[in-house]
């Protein structure tokens, strides 16, 4: 098996290799990067695709809120209706969107601000993007107009009547209108995603009872983690050092008497016991590491993942980037959830490879452990995912599980650095 261990700096972009290995839109087949004109237009195009139909099913919704305003008043029917649009005002930013308790009120105030807005700024892009098309369908088909009565354009008046015309004039008006949508539709989106996720914000009073909900949550989770590893120490170390530091203390002691009348025998129950001995301080080593690495103390998180990718199941690439100074408890999380996650891959995944990639952003540390297996992870199922979870939640960080059916999967743990 063969592992190479990769530390990078932290401008490198990590780069896996099989089938997990993903190309963006700004790569070629070789990795180079594309520049140009072509390039920056194709993503300009995109975001104003993106940013129309957004605005076209804004206007959409906003004329359905407005012809549906008396049902849409109950609160129970408000509510789903404000969180399909807070979903979709996320997905237009890039923004995740978490629960939130019921809010009738602000529920309500949406539907008025969702009419306000919506329907003015879904008009503007419908008048946009409908005359683009008519444009476009008036260049091509002007012909079969009827020549009393030829196609004029919109913003020019002009009438087209002849191929060169449609050629000149036409291309013009398309090309202003192409300049409009890629200058207003995009701002004109995002601000009204914008102003729907402020409406349908939770308060500053529920943040901070979802806040202390969500930390006594953690710390109860803590507790009883902390009291489940004490438990599990106690166990180890009764069930394990415990027991061969008695049969030690026994071996000793019957060679202790058995000195005088048979030297031979006692000698024989000396090397027992160092040899149990050196098995009780094996053990014991191991019931240490569990507390805290001592790779970690020794050679800090860099080096623990390093020395963890030559032990893992799977061929591991580790990709770090320049972590700074991290935390004691920072690492010891980190770590523990790539030894878990690189466990986990072993045990069930069927993967042939494995990528651990850390980065530090500011004062979060993030690290992503992709496999190449089956898919399907789920931390509900009581596996040791949810043990990531729970540490990461100790420390105000999140755990975030990409598993589709049939793989990649890529769990993500993002810790605060503070």
């Amino acid at each position: 098996m063969a592992v190479v261990p990769q530390v990078r700096p932290a401008r490198t972009v990590a780069r896996p290799r099989g089938r997990f290995r993903s190309r963006t839109t700004d790569e070629t087949d070789e990795g180079e990067p594309v520049h140009g004109v072509i390039g920056e237009a194709r993503a300009r195009l995109v975001e104003t695709g993106r940013s129309g139909r957004y605005l076209l099913g804004t206007l959409m919704t906003a004329t359905m809120t407005l012809v549906a305003a008396p049902l849409l008043g109950v609160p129970s029917l408000a509510a789903p209706w404000a969180e399909r649009h807070r979903r979709r005002a996320g997905a237009l930013l890039g923004r995740p969107v978490q629960p939130r308790p019921r809010a009738p009120r602000r529920d309500l105030a949406w539907l008025v601000t969702q009419v306000a807005t919506g329907l003015p700024a879904g008009t503007f892009a419908l008048l946009c993007l409908g005359n683009l098309l008519l444009t476009l369908v008036v260049t091509v088909g002007w012909w079969a107009f009827p020549a009393s009565d030829p196609p004029r354009l919109l913003l020019l008046g002009v009438p087209i009547d002849n191929w060169a015309s449609a050629l000149t004039i036409n291309l013009a008006q398309l090309l202003l209108l192409a300049v409009l949508a890629d200058i207003a539709l995009p701002p004109l989106a995002r601000v009204h995603a914008r102003c729907c996720l402020a409406v349908l914000a939770p308060s500053p009073a529920v943040q901070l009872a979802a806040r202390v909900t969500e930390l006594t949550r953690t710390r109860a989770d803590v507790l009883q983690a902390h009291g489940a590893e004490l438990r599990r120490i106690e166990r180890d170390l009764h069930d394990g050092t415990q027991a061969r530091l008695v049969a030690i203390a026994m071996r000793l002691a019957v060679a202790g008497e058995s000195l005088p009348q048979d030297p031979d025998a006692a000698a024989a129950l000396v090397g027992q016991a160092r040899a149990e001995t050196e098995e009780a301080m094996t053990e014991l080593r191991s019931v240490i590491r569990t507390i805290y690495p001592p790779v970690l103390a020794d050679q800090g998180l860099v080096g623990a993942l390093s020395t963890l990718a030559t032990r893992a199941g799977v061929p591991t690439r580790i990709d770090i980037g320049e972590l700074g100074e991290v935390p004691a408890a920072v690492e010891a999380v980190a770590y523990f959830a790539v030894t878990e996650a690189l466990a986990n891959i072993a045990r069930h995944s069927r993967a042939t490879e494995a990528a651990v990639h850390v980065t530090r952003n500011g004062a979060m540390l993030s690290a992503a452990i992709t496999d190449d297996g089956t898919g399907g992870a789920d931390a509900s199922r009581g596996s040791g995912l949810d043990g990531i979870g729970r540490r990461a939640a100790a420390l105000d960080g999140i755990m975030k599980i990409s598993s589709p059916p049939g793989g990649p999967t890529t769990i993500t743990v993002e810790l605060p650095c503070v």
